[in-house]
């Protein structure tokens, strides 16, 4: 016979209270910083960059980044420097633990995200599975 589990609530003052610090769901490189920042001051309506997953690609999902005027329900700020970043809701989940980075070569400029939790790539780099 399995037994039964209960748990517990204790109301605490105020002043009892300690704030843990919270780790930010994505972290990014001074690089990412200053090409996030660069960004949002070429665009004057936009507040931060969307970050978010979308199923496409050879391995099922993709990110694509965007402007975003306002902060959606849901969204988690990101707050490095001068760059703000909103990560989506549905993508909350397969973006923590990730750094973003930016990274220029003579061929091409990009957002690089070394995520943990990825599982799989497709040849290409652009998409992946969790």
């Amino acid at each position: 016979m399995a037994q039964a589990m209960t748990a517990t609530v204790r109301a605490m003052s105020k002043e009892g209270r300690r704030a843990l610090p919270r780790r930010a769901a994505l972290t990014m490189t001074e690089a990412a910083v200053r090409r996030v920042a660069e960004l949002l001051s070429r665009s004057p309506e936009a507040k931060a960059l969307r970050i978010g997953v979308r199923t496409k690609g050879c391995t099922g999902m993709s990110y694509y980044l965007e402007h975003a005027a306002e902060k959606k329900k849901f969204e988690e700020e990101v707050r490095q420097g001068d760059a703000v970043v909103f990560i989506d809701a549905k993508a909350q989940m397969s973006l923590l633990g990730t750094e973003m980075d930016f990274v220029e070569s003579k061929l091409s400029s990009e957002f690089v995200f070394s995520n943990p939790n990825i599982k799989e790539t497709c040849g290409c780099g652009q998409s992946f599975t969790l």
